[in-house]
């Protein structure tokens, strides 16, 4: 993989309450990454853009809702959520991401 596609498959964070509480319990942190992106590519992205070792990854692909409004029915994009699960004493801090 080039360096070039490294830094294009995440897109960034998730940020929310369940999010937090994965990466204060269980090491994880969840990102948002390009729909075609495989477990093997994302976990040689977060490894070398954040300098940590990756136990595992697991994905999923988000349906975009349905949604009305006065000018009819419209449907956000579908988008792809990736869990990376660290090793033990491995820890992102995104303040300070490089």
């Amino acid at each position: 993989m080039n360096q070039e596609r490294i830094y294009k498959i995440i897109l960034g964070p998730v940020i929310s309450e369940k999010s937090a509480q994965l990466g204060e319990s269980s090491g994880q942190a969840v990102f948002k990454v390009v729909k075609d992106a495989q477990k093997s590519e994302i976990k040689a992205a977060v490894e070398k853009l954040f300098n940590v070792k990756v136990k595992g990854v697991q994905v999923l692909n988000i349906k975009g809702k349905t949604k009305r409004t006065r000018y009819g029915v419209g449907v956000r994009n579908d988008w792809k959520k990736a869990y990376v699960r660290l090793e033990q004493g491995q820890d992102i801090d995104f303040a300070f991401a490089e």
